[in-house]
This record gives structure tokens, C-alpha cells and sequence, in this order.
């Protein structure tokens, strides 16, 4: 039996090919980093508000063992990634922050790595119904592992709502130095192919593409011998050209169904939904496995460290940990990155514990900015590789300007902030850096327009129930008068005291 074909797609509009650099990661298998002497785990590790803690200071806690939990309709729990003592719950340096400090829960591992007790036998995932199992992912901790890290559980469940026709699960590893996800097609594709069918069980869809760029021939040959032991004809794989940023949900959408998401909408709004094949893989050891998500594969690569590889790492493990366990820093390294090149942050610390988001840890010998900002020569260069046809030689224009009105209508929310118009821009004009904080400002406005319109509603409310009580009292008073003047003044005057006592307590 032969697993599904394999399909070499159409051209990205646009885009870049760039050099790789990942043959020093990939040159061995993914190994383990022991657990280190101290975790440290963000409660917002996810798009939406972040999760509040359920443990104090002083309690020991096991590995898998809920530590925070969801606060709003859209969260992501946290587990324990080993067992321990929680020793602080307090601002930390974190990545998401470019180093800043964030409310964070810091265990001190005590070595033993107990696992919190497991459920020995439980239902197989194919009898039990859809939202049964969308409850279940919900409870793992599961979120997107490409980057967005969109909690999975909303994710899959704003999708059932839609009309989906297909489930796509992104290999798609496009960015130069980041090859976590190459690691685990290699090494994981059973889970990631059983991930994929739990997925579809959970969607009821019968449709699934598992897409992987064209220059990964050895995780495309794990995933056809995968597939062919399957045998699910729900399941194909197809190809894409190498070309950044072809990993882009809304390109990827593009390349791998000829449907075009529109502007400001989301994949669903075509049918599609997309998965990355590691949150894919997260699912497959919550369902199957009964393990939440405490760990993740990572790159940790670049000039700047000893051993470039991938790691298999405990979330709240902190860089310096990481780098350590791949023999420290080389005397070249002189800038960290969280993720790639092309999307990551900066950060000047290495105290900031990995997430469920770093799927790289970058540490190069300089800056890669390639010279000094000079004024903008209207090339036209900038427009020609951006994968979402913007002008952003225009937005550039407007920004600089703060002309909300005019950057919207050039497609400011469009921008996926990949970064290719910077590596081609002749005038080394950090454009993408410029879209980001444009976005920030403006989101920061509307979010001030809305409190204002909260407060004004607020405002009004109160008005409404003062008048709406005021009216009641008086038409009391009144109905209290009329029964007065049959009792005589004296009734009359007892009535008036008791109203102005009542005054006079409210």
C-alpha cells in the first residue's frame, strides 16, 4: 500500500528565497535537556487574558498538575513541567515582552520528576463525541505551536461553527535557523499523523493536507512511510516551494487550495483551518498520552552558541539553562533572538524561560540590520516581494505621517510583519518595525475609544437608575400622601419624617 501522493504547488506571490542555515540543527537527532534546578512559567502564554494561579507559595506540586487556570472565554491552562515547590509567584523577564517583566509562577524542581496520577484506561477518542473531545484538548494546556500560540481548544471551536471543508497542518518551516518543526516530522510523525486524525474526528471533517516545504526530503519520507501504515485516505501530503513566507497561514491557505483569504477574515472564511504539526503532535500525548503540554521541541542555533541542535525542553526553562546544556556561548555571540531572524524579539537577557512559543532560541555574532537608515527612494522593491501585494513604501509614508485613515486604507492590518521588505530595502528602513508599532499605537487608540464608550454607557446607566428611583420615590410619596389625607395632618407630618430619615440614610 502507497501513502498519499506528494505535490510540488504553484509560486508565492512574492517573497524571498533565502539561505536556510539550519544544516548545523539538523545534524543530529532532537535530545533532552534535564530538568534544571528552576522553572519559571508565565501565566500568559497565549493569546487572551492570562491564566490566574491555583497554587500558593509553599505548595509542592507534581508534574501535569494545573498551577493556573483560564480567566475569560479565551485562555489556555498551565501545568507544572516537573514536580517541585513553588518557591515565588512574580514579575520575571519573559520573551513576549522583549525582556520585560511579567507575572510569572517559579517552581524549584526537586529532581524526582513525579508525574501527577494518570487515568489508566479511558475511552479511545473515536467513540466519544466531537465536543467531548474539543473539551478534552481544552483541558491540556494545547496552543498554537507555530508562533500565534492562539489557545487551540477557541480555535478548533470558532472552526466548527464555520462551513470547513479541509483541516491543513503547517510543516511549513520557512524562516532561515528554525528547524523545530523538521526535527519533529522526522522523528514524531506518528504522533504528528495521529494528532491529524484526532483533529479531523474532532471537526468531523474528512479532509486533511499535511503540507511540508519541498527541500525536507527526510521528514517527507517519514511522513509517506507514516501515512502508508495508516492508510486513511482523509490524510495527503503535499509539497510547497521553499520560498519565505510560504509558511503563512493565509499563503499557505492559498497555495494548497487556490482560495484566497480575504482581507481582515480568517482562513475559516474559505473553509480551511490550520494546525501547526506541533500543536498537532501536543494533542495526539494530551489524548493519547495523558500528557499536557510541558514540553516542546526548540532550536536553539546560530553563530554565538557551541552546538547548534534541537532540543526537547521544559516549558519555564530558562535560555541560560538551554544554552549551557549545548556548551555554552562562543566569544562571537553578541545578540539573542527569540525566534527567527526575520519575526523574532531581541531580548538582553537570558533569564527569560522558554514557552509554549519559542520554538528557537537565536544567538548570532551581530546585529543583521545592514547599515544606516537613509531616506526612502521610492524602489518600488518593497512591493514586489510583499507576499500580501500591499504598498508599503505608501504605508511607510502614511505612518510616518500618522494618518490612521490613510494606512488603513492601504492595507496596514493586512501586513503580516515578515520582514521582507526590510531585506530589500536599499535604504535599510526598518519598515516592518515601523508597520508593528503603527498597529500597537493605533490598537492602543481604539481600546481608549472603547473604555471611553464603556464609562459614557456606565455613565448613562447610572442616570437612568438614579431617574428610574427618583421617580419611584416620589410616585410612593405620592401614593403615601393620598392615603394620608383620610388619617389628618398628623399622619401626613409622620410620613414626611420617615421620607426624610430614609434621605437621609441613602
Amino acid at each position: 500500500m502507497t501513502a498519499a501522493p506528494t505535490y510540488d504547488l504553484g509560486k508565492l506571490h512574492g517573497g524571498l528565497r533565502l539561505e536556510a542555515n539550519k544544516s548545523a540543527s539538523t545534524a543530529q537527532a532532537i535530545l533532552r535537556v534535564p530538568v534544571p534546578a528552576q522553572l519559571v512559567l508565565p501565566i500568559a502564554q497565549h493569546v487572551g487574558d492570562p491564566a490566574q494561579p491555583v497554587v500558593g507559595i509553599g505548595e509542592r506540586v507534581l508534574k501535569g498538575q494545573l498551577i493556573a487556570e483560564p480567566d475569560g472565554a479565551l485562555g489556555a491552562p498551565v501545568h507544572a513541567s516537573s514536580s517541585g515547590k513553588i518557591v515565588a509567584i512574580e514579575p520575571w523577564p519573559v520573551s513576549r515582552r522583549y525582556g520585560e517583566n511579567a507575572p510569572c509562577i517559579v517552581i524549584e524542581c526537586d529532581g524526582e520528576d513525579r508525574h501527577i496520577e494518570r487515568a489508566e484506561t479511558a475511552p479511545a477518542y473515536d467513540i466519544l463525541p466531537p465536543d467531548v473531545v474539543l473539551t478534552q484538548i481544552m483541558q491540556g494546556g494545547i496552543v498554537g505551536l507555530g508562533g500565534a500560540v492562539f489557545p487551540t481548544a477557541q480555535k478548533l471551536m470558532q472552526a466548527v461553527s464555520c462551513e470547513l471543508k479541509y483541516l491543513i497542518l503547517n510543516g511549513v518551516e520557512c524562516e532561515p535557523y528554525i528547524s523545530c518543526d523538521d526535527a519533529l516530522m522526522r522523528e514524531y510523525a506518528r504522533e504528528i499523523v495521529g494528532g491529524a486524525q484526532i483533529l479531523l474526528h474532532a471537526l468531523e471533517l474528512d479532509s486533511c493536507f499535511i503540507v511540508v516545504e519541498s527541500d525536507k526530503p527526510e521528514a517527507i519520507h517519514e511522513l509517506i512511510d507514516v501515512l502508508a501504515d495508516v492508510n486513511d485516505d482523509r490524510l495527503v501530503l503535499k509539497q510547497v516551494p521553499s520560498i519565505y513566507p510560504s509558511g503563512g497561514e493565509d499563503q499557505l491557505v492559498q497555495l494548497v487550495t487556490n482560495l484566497e483569504v480575504p482581507s481582515g477574515g480568517l482562513p475559516t472564511d474559505v473553509g480551511c483551518l490550520v494546525q501547526n504539526v506541533g500543536t498537532a503532535a501536543a494533542i495526539y500525548d494530551w489524548i493519547i498520552n495523558h500528557e499536557p503540554l510541558v514540553a516542546r521541541v526548540t532550536t536553539i542555533t546560530g553563530d554565538g552558541v557551541a552546538r547548534p541542535m534541537n532540543v526537547d525542553v521544559r516549558i519555564g526553562t530558562t535560555v541560560a539553562d538551554v544554552v549551557n546544556f549545548v556548551g555554552g556561548y562562543t566569544d562571537r555571540a553578541e545578540q539573542l533572538i527569540i525566534g527567527g531572524p526575520m519575526t523574532g524579539k531581541t531580548v538582553t537577557t537570558d533569564r527569560v524561560p522558554v514557552v509554549k512559543a519559542t520554538n528557537c532560541i537565536l544567538v548570532l555574532s551581530e546585529d543583521p540590520a545592514l547599515g544606516p537608515e537613509m531616506p526612502c527612494i521610492r524602489c518600488g522593491n518593497c512591493a514586489a516581494v510583499c507576499p500580501v501585494q500591499l504598498l508599503p513604501q505608501q504605508l511607510f509614508w502614511y505612518a510616518c505621517a500618522d494618518e490612521e485613515a490613510k494606512i488603513r486604507s492601504y492595507g496596514l492590518t493586512d501586513c503580516i510583519e515578515c520582514g521582507c521588505c526590510d531585506l530589500v530595502c536599499p535604504s535599510h528602513i526598518p519598515l516592518t518595525f515601523d508597520f508593528r508599532m503603527a498597529k500597537a499605537r493605533y490598537r492602543e487608540m481604539a481600546d481608549e475609544k472603547a473604555r471611553a464608550e464603556r464609562a459614557r454607557l456606565r455613565f448613562e446607566a447610572r442616570n437612568e437608575r438614579l431617574e428610574k428611583q427618583q421617580k419611584a420615590r416620589d410616585k410612593e410619596l405620592a401614593q403615601q400622601k393620598e392615603v394620608a389625607k383620610l388619617a389628618g395632618p398628623e399622619a401626613i407630618a409622620a410620613i414626611l419624617k420617615r421620607k426624610k430619615q430614609k434621605q437621609d440614610e441613602d
